[in-house]
This record gives C-alpha cells, structure tokens and sequence, in this order.
C-alpha cells in the first residue's frame, strides 16, 4: 500500500488499478481515496461506475476511447465484476492500449493471478491486495481513530475490543462509533495531545461525574455498548465445554437461541470450529508456527492464535469423535428423529459433562 499512498500524494498515477482481498473496509477508503485525487471538486462528468457481474466489457472500452470533458483523465471504476476470475480476453487485450487520458479503478474480493486480466493489469498498472490486517495494525489503527477524537484507550482495552468484535475493520469503525457516542462526556473536556494508548490505569469504571472530567474508553464501556460476534460466543461455549463447565456452555446456547439463532446453524458453527481445533492441532503437531497456521487455515493471525491455545485443551480422538457425534446429530434432526433444539442440548450436555 505504499507505492499506492504514493501515487495519491504525488498525483502521478497509472492507467488501472486493482484492489482485491478480504478487507473491504480498507478497499472502500482506497478506492474513495483514489477517486477523489484523480477527479477534484466532485467531477461526476468523467466518473463512470460499473457494478456486478453484468457488466458489459465492450461497453467498458467504448467510454474508456471517449475523452474526458474539460479535463486531464476520465475515471472507469468496476467493482465485483468477476473479470478477475472468469475470462474477459477483449478487455485483457484492451489493457496493453489504454489512452492516456482513461484510468481503470479495478475493485473485487477474489482473483485468479494466472489469469490474462491480473497478467494485463500487472504489466501496465498497480495491483494492491487488501487483506486481513495483524493484531498490531489493528490496534495501531484504533489508537488513531481514538485519538482523533479525543479519547484515551490502555493497550489492553483495545485488545479486548478487538476480541469481543472482531477483526474486520469495516464491524470495529461502527463499534467505535457507538463507543464514541456512549462515552460522550456531560461537558465539554480538553483531550489530552499525548499518546492515545495508556500503559496503566486504575481499571474502575466512572460514574456519570467522573466520566465528565475523564476521556478514557474501558472494558466495562465495551461490554455496555458492543456487539459480540456469534463466533466469538461459539468459541467461548467450546471453552466452557473443553473446561466441562456445563451450566456455562448451555448458557451460552440459551443466548444464542434468545438471539433468534437457529439451532441448526449453532450445530453449524460448532462443528466448524471443532474442525478447525483439528486442523490447527495438526499444523501445530507438524511444527508451524502461528504465521504459517494463520496462512494454512486461512485464520485472521489473532485468531489463530486463540485457536492454537484452546486446541491444547483437546485430544484428536476427542475432536474426532466431537465432530462424528455433530453430523449424526444433524441427521437424526434432518430426519425426524429428534426436535432441533433438545438436539444441540444434548449435544453440548455430553461433551460437556
């Protein structure tokens, strides 16, 4: 992403772009970002969008040879077209001609990069891939957003919200944004110009009084006021279950349910994860490490790191049989022989007990 915060600071940009990977958040404010550099002042009279997998290429090349209206380039931006993955050989070969005056903003989640439309792009432009970002970025990241609104947060608080939330930066801007709307304080305070990330603290909780003389963000506000994932609740009810505390785990189960989460899909989601405490464990018993785990089982690195520690807590010929225990369950639901929510019940009481 240098090379690409170059170009937009320097206004010398090329004629095609691509952004791709996981991270959607990071590919909207790129693709903002690079909009608003190649066209000022909101020119809609050279912008062009293209959405889907519809989109038609002959029509693409026909606005690329149109010259821009009273202005240096004409912008073609088209997101999710699936260029990238299923052939568009006309457009591939367009690539190698594009006018001066035509720059293509390419914006998808997956590519193929043995593929004519990656091979012609990366020869003539910039490929950029966007994906998941590690633990120290993310709260790299919070500490800014935090900061600029004039707030403090411990390194471990930011820790703790990215755990209970999520690492998808697009879900943590709209859990900051109820942070920050929560934690507004009764008067108007001075922030603070130090670093945002405090190294120590007393850890209690203001009260209303308080909070008006203080612009910290804490654990007990994220637990008031954000979201927990359902994976991050799965994975707590497996801990529960691992550390046979069975009043624990069915409680999480009841949330679920309270929650309008279908019984089914928690079956779902907890075989997915005993799949991956297998996977994990094995990649671990071969001696790779957390970085080669993460690219393995295609886990976000901090979540792979968690999953490196539950599965200790698990044989294989556990998991193994979790797992069996799991598709016979749902088959006895598919077929009548048990109600779908006594079904999960017993499930999470046996292994569990």
């Amino acid at each position: 992403m240098k090379n690409l915060n170059e170009d937009i600071k320097s206004g010398r940009f090329k004629n095609v772009y691509l952004l791709y990977g996981e991270e959607a958040y990071l590919k909207k404010q790129y693709k903002d970002r690079l909009t608003k550099a190649m066209l000022p002042d909101g020119d809609t009279m050279n912008y062009a969008y293209y959405e889907g997998k519809g989109t038609n290429p002959a029509e693409i090349i026909d606005l690329a040879e149109t010259m821009p209206f009273f202005a240096e380039r004409r912008l073609i931006v088209v997101e999710n077209s699936n260029f990238f993955k299923n052939a568009a050989p006309e457009l591939a070969d367009y690539m190698k001609n594009i006018p001066e005056t035509t720059c293509f903003l390419f914006v998808e989640n997956e590519v193929d990069k043995r593929g004519k439309m990656y091979k012609a792009v990366k020869e003539k432009g910039r490929i950029v891939e966007m994906g998941r970002q590690d633990e120290k970025t993310l709260l790299y990241w919070i500490a800014g957003n935090v900061k600029k609104e004039g707030r403090q947060i411990k390194e471990s608080t930011a820790r703790y919200l990215v755990s209970k939330t999520g690492t998808d930066m697009e879900n943590l801007e709209k859990e900051l944004e109820k942070l920050f709307s929560y934690t507004l304080p009764d008067v108007n305070v001075s922030a603070s110009d130090g670093a945002v990330i405090l190294e120590s603290g007393d850890g209690k909780e203001p009260g209303k009084a308080e909070r008006a003389e203080k612009t910290e963000i804490t654990v007990e506000d994220i637990d008031a006021i954000c979201t927990t994932q359902i994976s991050n609740k799965i994975f707590d009810m497996i801990e529960a279950v691992a550390a046979k505390r069975q009043k624990e785990a069915l409680n999480y189960y009841y949330d679920l349910l309270a929650l309008k989460e279908p019984p089914m899909r928690i079956l779902y989601l907890l075989a997915r994860q005993f799949r991956l405490l297998l996977e994990v464990k094995d990649l671990l018993e071969r001696g790779n490490d957390k970085a080669q785990i993460a690219k393995t089982a295609k886990l976000h690195p901090f979540v792979a790191g968690k999953y490196m520690k539950q599965c200790r807590t698990f044989g294989r010929a556990e998991l193994c049989e979790i797992m069996e225990e799991a598709a016979s369950t749902e088959e006895m639901v598919k077929t009548g022989r048990l109600n779908d929510v006594m079904s999960v019940e017993i499930f999470i009481v046996k292994f569990s007990a």
